[in-house]
């Protein structure tokens, strides 16, 4: 067997280079990098001695890096990866949060941050952490519970089985989701006798796992014995290349489709199978259709809150549960009939076995009505002095181009965008809101537009997330990836601050007029985003607004925009409630009058 002399650190830099998908394309398409005394000799060599076989992209926040990372791999269906790779300390804890939302939405990324001496003679280093009671503890053991696949590299040799083991998850449709190897310090530079072998370019094939005939039986079962089904398409969809067969299957059915913020899209917004958004943020048309439902499919969601109203939508005391997903943890959620499997092989398997069993279609005035409420909320005149969120949405709705992809992630946006907004193709719009975690939005951008560099990738976000993280959108000038980011200003947390209203209290450290300060807050965003590189500016208005995101169109870096809009107003139409617990004793008498309705709403729970 020959062999060839390596570091550990290079080692790992040619295996990931030589890792390909169905297509042909490297499966790994680059590392992020921010470099530091646990990186920056063992790993940051070898990354540049890779070049264009394995680029490396300098970002501003570790943090940020990775939500790119995450993006770029939601945006290409989870066909593509990223690694990201930081020094120990900050650095890699900075990372953990990022960790959390790939594993919160089933997303691929390779975390790759350094670690302490596996010899452990200069212990303690700068920024280690160290367990009292656990010599094998570090930094790094943050990582475990938000990683589908952790390993600790001590020795260069643990490579032959540690790599194959964290392709096999980014790869894996049901255990796909973050990898964290973390490497000490000292092993990055020590080299071994590698095979040869081990570095030839290998393809990995998806699983399309096929249901259980079981399984497929009692789905078939539990449709034909409905009266009123409703499918709801989840982010699985779009993973497994089913949004044509969710169509083909609804119409020759006539079976009814809801969408989830991650399965938005899968069906073009005019389809008319297509009733909508569900849930908190849905549309009344597919909430209306979901409470009196008797069979709801979900296909590749794991049925959040949000999309089940904390499981108080379904209404119907017949209403049976029939989920399809690659995960068996997912699959079997609340006595579902459950169907392990792929979505796209299972529904094609599922129709075959249904026969000639169809069903029909609401009324088309449900969505014609919803149709109605959308035109209402996002028109560009009102009676409100200051814009609201809906009406920017439909501003940016209006002047978007025919290759266009939405971004946003966390506040009262993704709500607005996902009762709103009307794709007309799929994968026109990125929404991260399974963690919600603010200061995505520019960071992710940057991610979709690596996937997508042919889009125009505009990105909503609000004051709040973008005071969160930014630092990105200089990263975007730098690599000459231009974005549009149009930052709402309402002062504050604005969603937050009407939740805390609904719920009875007082407007409370949420906006920055309400929270404890001794000077006014002013924020010049524009003047902050220009001194980052980008084309900025501040318009009055939703005519100001239209007329600076088609100039934006022409620009050749990034462009922001800001614009006030009212932190006290939302689309009233659609939605439906959403468990937030409200105190059982208080002195307000908003919070005692909230919490009566609080009960009342439980009882209607399932």
């Amino acid at each position: 067997m020959s062999t060839i002399r390596l570091t550990a650190a290079q080692a790992l830099v040619r295996y990931l280079g030589a890792q390909r998908n169905e297509s042909g394309e490297r499966f790994v398409a680059g590392v992020w990098a921010i470099f530091g005394h646990g990186n920056v000799a063992g790993l940051g060599e070898a990354l540049h001695h890779a070049g264009d076989a394995l680029p490396t992209w300098r970002g501003h926040n570790e943090q940020g890096m990775a939500h790119a990372a995450i993006a770029y791999a939601k945006a290409n269906n989870r066909k593509r990866a990223m690694a990201v790779t930081s020094s120990i300390g900050p650095g890699a804890t900075n990372m953990v949060t990022a960790a959390a939302l790939a594993h919160v939405n089933r997303l691929p990324v390779l975390f790759l941050p350094g670690d302490v001496f596996a010899s452990r003679i200069p212990d303690p280093v700068l920024q280690q952490v160290e367990d009292f009671s656990d010599g094998t503890v570090s930094a790094n053991d943050c990582f475990r519970p938000v990683s589908r696949y952790f390993d600790r590299i001590a020795r260069p040799e643990q490579l032959l089985t540690a790599l194959p083991r964290a392709m096999a998850t980014l790869i894996d449709p049901a255990g796909c989701g973050p990898v964290t190897l973390a490497l000490c310090q000292d092993v990055q530079a020590e080299a071994w006798d590698y095979p040869e072998a081990f570095f030839q370019p290998r393809t990995w094939f998806m699983r399309r796992q096929r249901p259980d005939a079981g399984e497929l039986g009692r789905a078939a079962e539990a449709l034909r014995a409905a009266k009123a089904p409703l499918v709801i398409a989840g982010g699985g969809v779009h993973y497994s290349d089913a949004c044509d067969t969710v169509a083909a299957f609804a119409e020759r059915r006539g079976i009814p489709v809801a969408e989830t913020q991650a399965g938005k899209s899968a069906l073009p917004w005019a389809h008319p199978c297509n009733l909508g958004a569900i849930g908190v943020t849905g549309a009344e048309s597919a909430n209306a259709v979901a409470r009196a439902a008797d069979l709801i499919i979900a296909v590749g969601t794991r049925l959040q809150d949000f999309t089940t109203g904390s499981w108080s939508l379904f209404q119907n005391p017949d209403a049976r549960l029939l989920t399809i997903n690659a995960a068996a943890f997912d699959a079997a959620r609340h006595d579902a009939v459950a169907v392990v499997g792929d979505a796209r092989t299972t529904l094609e398997e599922l129709d075959a076995v249904l026969g000639d069993h169809v069903f029909s279609l609401p009324d088309k005035a449900l969505k014609a009505g919803w149709d109605r409420a959308v035109d209402a909320a996002t028109r560009a005149t009102g009676d409100n002095a200051v814009p609201s969120d809906a009406q920017v949405i439909g501003a940016v709705q209006r002047t978007l181009g025919g290759n266009g992809i939405i971004v946003c992630a966390a506040g009262g946006l993704p709500g607005e965008l996902h009762k709103l907004w009307r794709s007309p193709r799929r994968g026109d719009y990125h929404l991260e809101y399974g963690y919600s975690c603010m200061g995505y939005e520019i960071a992710g951008g940057l991610g979709v537009k690596m996937a997508r560099p042919e889009a125009d990738v505009v990105v909503v976000v609000g004051d709040g997330s973008y005071m969160m993280m930014n630092s990105e959108l200089a990263t975007s000038v730098m690599l000459g990836l231009k974005l549009t980011v149009v930052v709402l200003d309402n002062r504050g947390f604005g969603c937050i601050d009407r939740l805390q209203r609904a719920t009875g209290g007082a407007s409370f450290n949420n906006l920055l007029d309400t929270a404890r300060r001794q000077t006014p807050s002013a924020i010049d965003f524009a003047a902050h985003a220009a001194s980052m590189g980008a084309v900025a500016t501040r318009v009055n208005g939703i005519a100001g607004l239209e007329a600076a995101l088609i100039e934006a169109r022409s620009n050749q870096r990034s462009s922001v925009i800001v614009i006030d809009t009212d932190p006290m107003v939302s689309t009233q139409a659609g939605g439906h409630w959403w468990d937030v617990a409200v105190p059982e004793v208080s002195d307000r008498a908003e919070v005692v009058a909230a919490r009566e309705s609080y009960d009342a709403a439980r009882r209607k729970r399932r």
